[in-house]
């Protein structure tokens, strides 16, 4: 870690509101939901179907998890009732996973039953590797119950690919085709458990993307790696996938000219709309856990 990234560290609790708004502000919908709703309304305009997720993790306090559940209720009603091609995306943490396996259980059960009475989709996030069981076992929960529920998985970690051999295996025939949102896994983890090399993190990517494909499951691939990209197009190709199988998934704000190469190309893209009060606590977590994010959003903050 350079010192420049260590002096931004230290001293961006003391960032003005106003500045550390606008560094965020390309990639962050805002605070409150009808701004989040309209981002998608945006995008719909454009074409892309969007995923709305309300930023906040780690709670550790049963009312602010309860209190998210009832964001994440009103959010999907206002998703539904704009009409909207979006689904509903929620890290455990946030619901309140480190306080244990049944409040987080009981949150996301009623969400997917409000979802699939909505017509919507909900996907369960991936954390840190500490919580990664934890998080396995929710979703394994969920999916004997619910068809409207999918995963993410990161190539990052060691251990995915064992994990994947684990869910083809015991994907339950009542609970529809495994859906999973690939990432390549925003937290640095220690070489232990994680790949610590970008191209290593990127080869784990496909062979997860492959093994997923060839057990059966569709892929969402959430990606603005162009070389990357190019490979898994391969490969769809070699394997005669089609868009069922598989679509790109984006960040809100990141490389809008890429997403719309691959659109015209003919592949589906998905943009991920985060947005709430917690912006602030969010972008500052993001950095300390991804140091490597402070060098891209402090040029694009120049070049705008």
């Amino acid at each position: 870690m350079s010192a420049l990234t260590r002096l931004v560290l230290a001293t961006m609790p003391l960032v003005p509101t106003p500045i550390m708004r606008r560094l965020a502000g390309r990639y962050i919908a805002g605070e409150r939901l009808e701004q989040a709703i309209t981002a998608l309304t945006d995008l719909a305009a454009e074409g892309f179907p969007g995923i709305l997720d309300i930023l906040g993790e780690g709670q550790g306090n049963e009312d602010h998890a309860r209190a998210a559940s009832a964001a994440y209720l009103a959010a999907a009603r206002a998703v539904a009732q704009g009409d909207l091609d979006a689904y509903i995306s929620v890290k455990p943490t946030h619901f309140g996973l480190l306080l244990g396996g049944e409040l987080a259980f009981e949150l996301y059960d009623g969400l997917a039953r409000e979802c699939a009475a909505l017509g919507l989709d909900l996907r369960v996030e991936m954390e840190d590797h500490p919580t990664t069981d934890a998080t396995l076992e929710l979703f394994g929960r969920l999916r004997r119950e619910h068809a409207n529920i999918g995963l993410v998985l990161q190539s990052r970690l060691l251990r995915t690919p064992v994990d994947i051999e684990a869910l083809l295996a015991g994907s339950p025939a009542a609970a529809g085709r495994l859906d999973v949102r690939m990432v390549k896994g925003i937290y640095l983890e220690p070489a232990e458990v994680a790949h610590v090399d970008p191209q290593s993190i990127s080869d784990a990517f496909l062979d997860c993307c492959s093994s997923l494909w060839a057990g059966g499951a569709r892929v969402t691939l959430a990606t603005h790696d162009e070389v990357l990209a190019t490979r898994l197009t391969q490969a769809l190709s070699k394997g005669q996938l089609t868009t069922a199988d598989y679509e790109f998934q984006v960040l809100l704000g990141v490389r809008r000219q890429l997403w719309q190469s691959w659109r015209a190309a003919g592949h589906p893209v998905r943009v991920y709309v985060p947005f709430g009060p917690e912006w602030r606590a969010y972008s500052q977590r993001r950095l300390q856990k991804n140091p490597q994010l402070i060098g891209h959003i402090m040029g694009n903050f120049l070049r705008r």
